[in-house]
């Protein structure tokens, strides 16, 4: 099969909902879960698309994913609601809490959910449009209290997680976008590269006797080094308070997390959405942002560069392209699916 295959996005999302169904996963749920990765890969996130599946299928194999259910209300107030995820698929229980908060922002203004024990939520970038289409601002983080692999300023050891924090909102064009891990790289892009014997582009990594490195294989050490927090081993003292804004925010809203016991591969989740018109007006929040991005992109370009872009921009016009001329899997996703289609008997779509 040729790597630079593409495919058709409903062709695609049909697929992966087939081999969630075979593995006992709910309708619903099955849906929700390929949705969310393939808008991933749509987006440009492939380490967070479609590169989930294989993982996502070994989870539900062992029992690790919970297949059926509802998550648990552990509080439930007009504009604050806990929920016990109980390991559910997290795009599924992300996009419930975006139902639930959408709502509710438009009556009280704001909402928040928070998730303790979701399963992991993949991309935070591919729920990001479909809150700003509704005129809402969404804020979204999550935490792997289980993931130990980010280094805190000064150490030269894991302690947090990458812990990314994702914001989307309308302005009079095309939304700005951003999803941002708090780390310099994420563990997906680094375990891609020791597969591959290939190198990360800058010293993002430090090493266990305190060095910086561009080695990936400085995490598989013993003992292990981790990755830097945004601003490396100068100034990632920013990245590593960030880091820990979101720990509070999604463990510490949550009320489970790291002084817990570990319970495997979890995403503690925290969702809010704010909406413009209950503060000073949805007119006058579009004319804000948009005067904002208008400002940005009209600033002379550096060397190199043809336009200043707004955070998103690219993403956005890569989906566009991709959903018309078919989406393009990174060369190892197919690969890693293929003992699931031959044991689970579900056939990958024909290319675009």
């Amino acid at each position: 099969m040729s790597n630079l295959a593409v495919y058709p996005d409903p062709a695609l999302r049909a697929f992966a909902s087939s081999l969630l169904d075979r593995m006992g996963l709910e309708a619903d749920k099955c849906a929700a879960v390929a949705d969310i990765l393939v808008e991933g890969d749509l987006l440009g996130h492939d380490t967070h698309g479609l590169s989930l599946l294989a993982p996502y299928l070994r989870e539900l194999d062992s029992g690790k994913m919970t297949r059926t259910g509802e998550p648990q209300v552990i509080q439930d107030k007009p504009a604050a609601l806990t929920w016990d995820g109980r390991r559910l698929p997290g795009p599924w229980l992300v996009l419930r809490a975006l139902d639930v908060a959408c709502t509710r922002a438009r009556e009280v203004g704001t909402c928040t959910v928070v998730i303790r024990r979701s399963h992991h939520i993949a991309c935070l970038a591919a729920y990001l449009q479909r809150v700003a289409s509704q005129g809402l601002m969404l804020l979204l983080s999550t935490s792997d209290p289980d993931n130990h692999s980010v280094a805190p300023f000064g150490g030269r050891g894991g302690a947090i997680t990458p812990n990314p924090i994702a914001a989307g909102w309308p302005t009079a064009r095309a939304p700005v976008m951003m999803d941002v891990s708090m780390s310099i790289t994420t563990n997906g892009m680094v375990g891609r590269l020791n597969q591959s014997g290939g190198r990360l582009p800058g010293q993002w990594l430090v090493n266990n006797a305190g060095q910086a490195t561009d080695d990936p294989g400085a995490v598989n050490t013993d003992p292990k080094g981790a990755l830097l927090p945004i601003g490396g081993m100068e100034y990632g003292h920013k990245g590593y308070a960030l880091g820990l804004l979101v720990e509070a925010l999604t463990q510490g809203l949550a009320g489970h997390g790291r002084a817990d016991p570990t319970e495997g591969w979890i995403g503690e989740v925290f969702v809010q959405v704010i909406d413009p018109a209950a503060f000073s007006g949805s007119s006058a929040f579009i004319r804000q942002t948009d005067w904002t991005a208008r400002a940005c992109q009209a600033v002379p370009p550096v060397a190199g560069v043809d336009h200043v872009r707004l955070p998103g921009e690219r993403a956005l016009r890569r989906r566009e392209a991709q959903l018309r001329d078919g989406v393009r899997l990174h060369p190892g996703t197919v690969p890693a699916l293929e003992p699931w289609m031959t044991r689970l008997g579900v056939n990958l779509p024909s290319p675009a």
